[in-house]
């Protein structure tokens, strides 16, 4: 859906380059988790990607078209979730999507993402009453509203409560699963290792790491698994590689020993990105 080759892009006042020749692509029908701290270049690459920056040096191709060469029609096929919720408050719900959706020659049917949301019941309440999570919720059906082939989320379930975020979360499958392609920024690493394929880290304006979430677990974890157990009223902890599973000495103390807890040295996705980036999450971008 997206290719990106070397890109490069310095904004006016600044004396260096934001962003510093990355190259990565987004396959149809693909999660793309784009990962980073705060100033590394993750809105700027989301921003070029979705034409509300320009002059940038490089290529961006988008579902098989230099993304130069496309003007309005482009925002016919994606949808956009900012991560601060942004609307009319003046306005109620469904005269907030009834504008929005006069933008678009594609149209879909709101209630039912809005009722998904748990949003229908209050589609007459102007938006300045809503919740923060209501305005996060109201800026997903937006998002939705052209039937886009591709999705642009930022922090999606920040501030959502866990049964809402989970609602954002299968909706977000439920896209990918259709034929739709997305690309996620979160600092919420859980959901990144739940929902998408392959992830890359940016830091500095550089990429740094592009693989899936797995392959990445697997190169930065540790191949053990520790084994803890009551000895004498002690807990007592060993650490065995993956060839010592194996031999007689780990089956023996399977066999023999009152197992409390069994933990492979498979690393979070958290722990790597703090290794790759050099950088403690913070919650904020």
């Amino acid at each position: 859906m997206f290719k990106v080759k070397d890109l490069q892009f310095q904004y006016p006042k600044n004396t260096s380059n934001t962003i510093n020749g990355i190259d990565f692509d987004i396959a149809k029908g693909e999660i793309f988790g784009f990962l980073g701290p705060s100033g590394a270049g993750k809105t700027t690459t989301q921003k070029l990607m979705v034409k509300l920056l320009s002059n940038y040096k490089g290529y961006i191709e988008f579902d098989g078209k230099d993304l130069s060469k496309f003007h309005d029609e482009f925002y016919e096929d994606i949808g956009v979730c900012f991560e601060m919720p942004i609307s009319f408050s003046k306005l109620t719900a469904m005269e907030n999507l009834d504008f929005f959706r006069k933008l678009y020659k594609r149209q879909v049917d709101v209630q039912p993402l809005m009722e998904r949301l748990g949003l229908w019941e209050d589609k007459d309440k102007l938006v300045g009453e809503y919740s923060k999570g209501m305005k996060i919720r109201l800026n997903m059906v937006r998002a939705l509203l052209n039937d886009p082939k591709m999705l642009f989320l930022d922090e999606p379930t920040n501030g959502l409560d866990p049964k809402n975020a989970r609602i954002v979360k299968d909706m977000i499958r439920d896209f990918r699963n259709g034929g739709g392609t997305v690309f996620l920024t979160s600092h919420i690493m859980g959901d990144v290792d739940e929902l998408c394929d392959r992830v890359a880290f940016i830091t500095d304006g550089k990429l740094v790491e592009v693989d899936s979430p797995r392959n990445l677990k697997l190169k930065y974890g540790k191949r053990t698994v520790a084994v803890e157990y009551r000895n004498n009223g002690d807990v007592v902890k060993e650490v065995f590689t993956m060839d010592q599973i194996r031999e007689q000495a780990f089956m023996d103390l399977i066999a023999s020993k009152n197992i409390e807890t069994i933990h492979s040295g498979e690393t979070t996705l958290e722990e790597i990105f703090i290794q790759v980036t050099g950088v403690k999450l913070h919650g904020e971008d």
